[in-house]
C-alpha cells in the first residue's frame, strides 16, 4: 500500500456566507478534509483535478478561469500562464508517454496543450464540428484520452456534442458520432431529449471515455444512455448493456486500471441529479460488470473515479451532492469521506495520488 494518500476534490460553490469553493483534500488514512485555498481565487468552481502520474506532488485543478498548478499537494496554486481568458477547463491530461506534456480541454470548446510541464499553454485548435445540441452552455471537453498504440491519437468526449478524434497529437480534430446518432434513430430505448427536442440529445450527452492496450482499437465511453465500446477507433458505436448487469444505467465517469489493462471501472447512476449511485467493476475488459462499492449509501449521482497509479487497491469516487467513498483493501471495505455539508451540490471531480 502506497505511503501516502492524499485524495483532491473539486466543488463548483461553497454555499457557506464568507467561504467559497475550490479544492479540497484529506490524507485517505485519516479522511479529515483540508481546504486548499492558497493562491486560487476566490468563487473559484473547480470542474477539474488531476495528479501527476509520476509525481504526486505536482497537482492541476481545472477552474471555470483556466488552470492551476500546484506542486506541493495542493498547498499553494499557481495559474498557468494561459492565452485565453473567460476558458472554463473540464479536463486535463498528462500525456502518458510524455510526462511534460499536459492538455486541456475547455468550454467553449478547445484543446490546448502544454509542452513544459503545465507552465505555458498553447491553443492547438478550436475544433470546427456542428453544435447540434443547444443546451443552454457551450459544449464541454469532458475527458482526453491517448491511444495506447499511437500518442498522436487523442479521443475528448463532449458534454452535449458527442465525440471528437484527433490523428495529430491534437491539431485538428474529426467527428466520431455519426454511429451515436444512428443508433438513436434506430433504436426508442436511445431516445432521449431533455434540454433539445432532438431525440440523440441523450446519445451526445458523452461524459467520459478511457482506452486500454488490453483492447488494441478500442475505446469506451460513458454517457447517459449507459455504456458504449468502439472496436475501430470511434467509427462505429455498439451498445455494452450494462442493463445486463445493473440496474443503474446512467454512466458519468469509466476509466481503466493503471495496473491492469483488462480491469475496467464505471460510475452508473439513474440521472444527471438522481438520489443514488454505484461504483461497477468489469475484469474482462467490459463483457461484465459487477457492483463493486459495498457498506456505502450514495445519496445522489456518482460523478467521477478516482484510481491511485501506485497503489490497485485504492479505489475513490465522488457523488454530486459532496459524497465520497474510497476503499484502500480492493474494494473488501469502504468508507465515506463526507465534504462540509455546505458545499455545493456540483462535485464533479476526484483525484489521488
Amino acid at each position: 500500500m502506497a505511503a501516502v494518500t492524499h485524495i483532491y476534490a473539486g466543488a463548483a460553490r461553497w454555499r457557506a456566507k464568507g467561504k467559497f469553493a475550490g479544492v479540497f483534500r484529506a490524507d485517505a488514512a485519516e479522511g479529515r478534509w483540508e481546504h486548499m485555498t492558497r493562491g486560487l481565487p476566490e468563487e473559484v468552481h473547480v470542474q477539474a483535478i488531476t495528479v501527476h502520474p509520476q509525481d504526486p506532488n505536482v497537482v492541476f485543478a481545472g477552474t471555470h478561469d483556466g488552470p492551476y498548478r500546484s506542486i506541493d499537494r495542493g498547498e499553494h496554486w499557481e495559474k498557468c500562464a494561459f492565452p485565453d481568458r473567460d476558458m472554463q477547463v473540464w479536463s486535463i491530461l498528462v500525456h502518458p508517454a510524455r510526462p511534460a506534456t499536459v492538455y486541456v480541454g475547455t468550454a467553449p470548446l478547445g484543446i490546448y496543450r502544454s509542452d513544459d510541464g503545465g507552465e505555458h499553454f498553447r491553443l492547438l485548435s478550436r475544433p470546427d464540428l456542428p453544435t447540434r445540441c443547444e443546451m443552454g452552455f457551450a459544449p464541454r471537453v469532458m475527458r482526453l484520452a491517448v491511444d495506447p498504440q499511437n500518442p498522436d491519437i487523442l479521443y475528448a468526449p463532449m458534454e452535449v456534442n458527442g465525440v471528437m478524434r484527433s490523428r495529430n497529437g491534437g491539431e485538428t480534430w474529426e467527428d466520431c458520432s455519426a454511429s451515436l446518432i444512428r443508433l438513436s434513430e434506430e433504436r426508442a430505448d436511445l431516445k432521449s431529449a431533455i434540454g433539445t427536442r432532438l431525440p440523440s440529445e441523450g446519445m451526445l450527452d458523452v461524459h467520459a471515455l478511457c482506452v486500454t492496450p488490453a483492447d488494441p482499437g478500442g475505446v469506451f465511453i460513458a454517457l447517459r444512455m449507459g455504456l458504449f465500446h468502439s472496436a475501430d477507433r470511434g467509427e462505429t458505436w455498439q451498445d455494452m448493456e450494462v442493463k445486463r448487469y445493473s440496474p443503474l444505467t446512467y454512466a458519468r465517469d469509466v476509466r481503466v486500471s493503471p495496473q491492469d489493462p483488462r480491469t475496467l471501472y464505471a460510475c452508473l447512476s439513474v440521472e444527471a441529479f438522481g438520489k443514488t449511485g454505484s461504483v461497477c467493476r468489469s475484469d474482462d475488459v467490459g463483457k461484465t460488470w459487477r457492483r463493486f462499492d459495498h457498506g456505502v449509501s450514495p445519496r445522489g449521482t456518482m460523478m467521477n473515479l478516482a484510481l491511485n497509479p501506485r497503489d490497485p487497491d485504492q479505489v475513490f469516487s465522488i457523488a454530486r451532492g459532496g459524497q465520497a467513498f474510497g476503499t484502500r483493501d480492493g474494494g473488501k471495505s469502504w468508507r465515506e469521506y463526507p465534504l462540509p455539508a455546505d458545499v455545493s451540490p456540483d462535485c464533479y471531480a476526484i483525484a489521488c495520488g
